[in-house]
């Protein structure tokens, strides 16, 4: 039990974790929280850092644990345990939602614990609490021969997660794995193709001629994991975004929009969509407008007077993933620094909540005289990921099969390879005819 706790606290705080040095003003909230959503624990006697400090329990704290717990609103219980010198609060998702304490309701959102009011509260378990998308166990994904270590690692790393640890501990460590299974929110981070086991989920991203859908361009479908179609979908935009140069002391590049607007307004797609339905997300690219939409409008218990000012995920589980990789840097604020963003560049920003939820960029009118002749292209920054994960499906996979996957040259691909060779991360075992590749861990 132990060594599992300590485990447990190297994951960090996150969706069903809350650590804490000692018994606070807040515990109240936290245990609400927690009884609101999928459970949880709270462990004392550990800084926010993870480092572990310890806490002895008192028969007076014990009893107002249990008090706080059977003053909730309807009345609750909560099991303690003490491991070491930490003290352990397991919490059981409530039966009987929603919980109040003090008159107030508390939700989970990543790590941490919100106020809703009672009706918005009321409405979100009414329409989306029933049964979340992200929690759903996935009977069909195979944990064994579907389950993508390198996404895993990768997972890791951006969540500074140390793999000391047996990669299924850490999934259930993560709420992940229930009865040997991965839970959807699990198989859309760490699945080798996301249309194997939902095909709504792939991303569709377009760019068309005008101001209309009559003539495309170009057309790109990803279906890869759920952060690598995030990535291929955002370089997609970057890509064909017209770059302008201002010119000073140095002369710099600027991009037509601002970065960090599409970045969010991504994120927001992948996690606030509606899994449940058969839509996908949609970039369309016009000459005046950059569309990003995807199904499912605006979650329940969120109006249009809270709008950008609070933050209720229709899919929590996999919000807390994303908020541990540092992709979604505050909850709740997306939608502001958007505006804020597109507001610095002069430019419009409009959402829409219909039976999707669409956000338009509006696009620089450039003149001629402002566009350079032979701007270079902007080159995917995933493309060596991509090149990596069709190595580790298939290591007998050919340079020139690798073009045709990734819509470039051979050229391009061998430059990809061998600066991925060069860093380490593959490696060639036997000669071009008969051999096969290998991804480094």
């Amino acid at each position: 039990m132990e060594n599992k706790i300590k485990d447990l606290i190297k994951t960090g705080e996150g969706y069903n974790l809350e650590l804490k040095e000692k018994i606070g003003s807040n515990l109240d909230k936290e245990i609400c929280a927690f009884a609101n959503a999928n459970g949880g624990k709270i462990i004392l006697g550990v800084k926010d850092s993870g480092e572990i400090i310890g806490f002895k329990l008192s028969n007076s704290d014990s009893s107002r644990i249990q008090n706080i717990a059977h003053n909730m609103d309807p009345n609750f219980k909560v099991d303690i345990e003490i491991v070491e010198n930490l003290v352990v609060i397991n919490v059981d998702e409530g039966k009987e939602k929603p919980y109040a304490v003090g008159g107030k309701f508390y939700l989970r959102n990543g790590a941490n614990s919100q106020q809703m009011p009672r009706d918005e509260i009321r409405k979100f378990f009414q329409k989306e609490g029933l049964v979340l998308f992200d929690e759903k166990l996935n009977s069909k994904f195979d944990i064994e021969k579907d389950f993508d270590h390198y996404k895993f690692k990768r997972f890791l790393d951006l969540a500074k997660i140390t793999d000391s640890q047996d990669y299924v501990n850490i999934l259930e460590n993560l709420t992940l794995v229930e009865d040997g299974k991965l839970k959807n929110a699990g198989v859309l981070f760490f699945c080798h193709r996301i249309t194997k086991f939902f095909m709504q989920g792939e991303i569709s991203c377009v760019l068309y001629q005008g101001k209309t859908k009559t003539n495309i361009i170009d057309k790109k479908g990803f279906d890869a994991d759920i952060l690598s179609n995030y990535e291929n979908a955002y370089n997609f935009i970057l890509s064909k975004l017209n770059t302008k140069y201002i010119i000073g002391r140095e002369r710099k590049e600027k991009l037509e929009l601002p970065e960090d607007a599409i970045r969010e307004a991504l994120i927001n797609a992948f996690v606030h969509r509606d899994y449940f339905s058969n839509g996908h997300i949609q970039v369309d690219v016009f000459l005046n407008r950059i569309e990003i939409s995807n199904p499912g409008g605006l979650v329940s218990g969120i109006n249009e007077k809270d709008f950008g000012k609070r933050s209720l995920p229709r899919n929590p589980l996999l919000m807390d993933l994303m908020l541990r990789t540092n992709k979604v840097e505050k909850i709740g604020s997306g939608i502001q620094r958007i505006k804020d963003s597109m507001k610095k560049y002069g430019l419009k920003v409009d959402f829409e909540s219909t039976g999707f939820f669409t956000v338009t960029f509006e696009r620089e009118k450039v003149g001629e005289e402002n566009v350079p002749e032979n701007v270079p292209e902007n080159v995917p920054e995933n493309r060596p990921n991509e090149i990596m994960e069709f190595i580790s499906e298939n290591n007998e996979i050919t340079i020139s099969e690798l073009a045709k996957k990734l819509g470039v040259n051979e050229k391009t691909i061998k430059r990809n390879i061998a600066k991925l060779k060069k860093e380490g991360k593959i490696e060639r075992i036997g000669g071009a005819k008969g051999g096969s590749w290998k991804v480094q861990n």
